[in-house]
């Protein structure tokens, strides 16, 4: 297959905190207010931004990681976007250069031209400094130039832009406004649909860009992945997804991926829904449960149905929040402890502190799965785990895989296009 062009942009920062997702969402709504198709992609696990950056964009937004997904994975999902869109955004990771598989690693291996968003409110002429040491610091990095957030006005930007060597570009700037930031809680950003006015929030953010070209940036060429065929593993199988406001951290690429062995996804709510649909078996992704205790508690039908689904040895697959959920209980920041589901013998509770983040692959009887840990709360548990995660970076410590019958719960998010066929084993009917 011939390569396809596609203009593409690159979100990076010095560090987090400096307004990557606003000016990624930003951007993708002002390109689709002139009627482009834009497709946005979030380096790393993550998924709140991706939640902004669906409403900026109007389409799903999904993860590149080389770790996670490997290079053919992301070669694959850059490919296919390019065939459908005008312009791809993609957002980056912390800093530019962090992490073992970072935000440059990736824009300079599909030669994406990156454009680093730098806070410029409490500085001058040192705005340039970092500009040239994000440019320089690693050769044949594809650097656009950069983009000045939280400016105090036109004089001010001035002041930035002036301080930049000939050979960096300033691409535009945002003034500061509170009304222009995105709100935040102890997982990153809050999700999407808890934020009544988000839409109109985004769609200030592309109104005040300030933009010194109106055009599209440079082309870039994407290249065909090698065609791994997936066997319809899953084929007559349905599968039925928790998605609400308490369980929605969910890769788009999993679901994908569940279509692609043969599945079909029902959706249910443990909030809102009595009953169970007429499913196979069940994925409970994460999410933010510890925020709806009572209504979580107090749907006891839910329970009855998800215990006798258990009981009937149908597979579960549950990921830290599905985890917490399946507990007996859990409790909040503020120690309010209720009961949940109690198809595994111990209890959650919130902590002030990030208890593990990072990278995480895990030996599972039907194979390895890669997927990443990010969580505030610990469970204590009498159960003896099948098997324990391995972090990436040394130091790590693991995270506890649980398996009663056919349920599999663990704090760790997996990423399923991993291993496919891992992933067909764990949902299969016979295991």
């Amino acid at each position: 297959m011939s390569d396809r062009q596609c203009a593409a942009l690159f979100i990076s920062a010095p560090a987090s905190g400096q307004g990557k997702t606003t000016l990624t969402a930003a951007l993708a709504r002002y390109h689709r207010n002139l009627g482009r198709q834009v497709r946005v992609f979030k380096t790393g696990p993550d998924f709140l931004d991706p939640m902004i950056l669906e409403l900026a964009s109007g389409h799903p937004v999904y993860q590149l990681d080389l770790w996670m997904g490997d290079e053919n994975h992301c070669r694959k999902l850059l490919y296919e976007a390019a065939g459908e869109a005008d312009l791809i955004l993609i957002e980056g990771v912390m800093g530019l250069f962090d992490g073992d598989y970072s935000s440059a690693d990736l824009a300079t291996l599909f030669g994406i031209p990156i454009l680093a968003v730098i806070d410029g409110g409490a500085m001058a002429q040192t705005f340039g400094a970092i500009a040239y040491g994000l440019a320089n610091y690693q050769e044949k990095l594809p650097f656009a130039g950069v983009f000045a957030n939280r400016v105090a006005g036109k004089r001010h930007y001035e002041m930035l832009k002036e301080s930049l060597p000939g050979s960096i570009e300033c691409h535009g700037w945002f003034e500061s406004d509170e009304a222009l930031a995105l709100p935040e809680r102890h997982l990153g950003l809050v999700q999407a649909g808890e934020i009544e006015d988000l839409d109109a929030r985004i769609e200030r953010l592309a109104n005040h860009l300030q933009l010194p070209k109106e055009g599209l940036p440079a082309e870039v060429d994407f290249s065909a992945a090698t065609e791994i065929k997936v066997e319809p593993l899953l084929s007559g199988l349905d599968i039925g997804v928790a998605s609400d406001d308490a369980f929605s951290f969910v890769y788009p690429a999993n679901l994908d991926l569940l279509r692609e062995l043969g599945a079909e996804i029902t959706y249910f709510s443990p909030l809102e829904d009595e009953f169970l649909p007429e499913v196979d078996a069940i994925y409970l992704p994460g999410g933010y449960p510890e925020l709806y205790l009572k209504q979580l508690s107090n749907n006891t039908e839910m329970h009855s149905e998800l215990a006798e689904f258990h009981r009937a040895g149908k597979p579960i697959v549950a990921e830290c929040g599905g985890m917490m959920y399946l507990l007996d209980t859990l409790a909040d920041i503020d120690g309010n402890k209720q009961s949940m589901a109690c198809l595994l013998a111990g209890s959650a509770n919130m902590q002030t502190r990030l208890v593990n983040i990072g990278m995480h692959k895990v030996v599972l009887p039907e194979g390895e799965l890669r997927g990443h840990c990010f969580h505030y709360s610990k469970v204590g548990s009498p159960l003896t785990p099948i098997s324990v995660s391995t972090g990436v970076r040394t130091g790590q410590h693991g995270e506890a895989v649980y398996r009663q019958r056919r349920l599999t719960a663990s704090y760790m998010h997996f990423y399923f296009p991993s291993n496919p066929q891992t992933c067909a084993q764990l949902f299969s009917r016979d295991a």
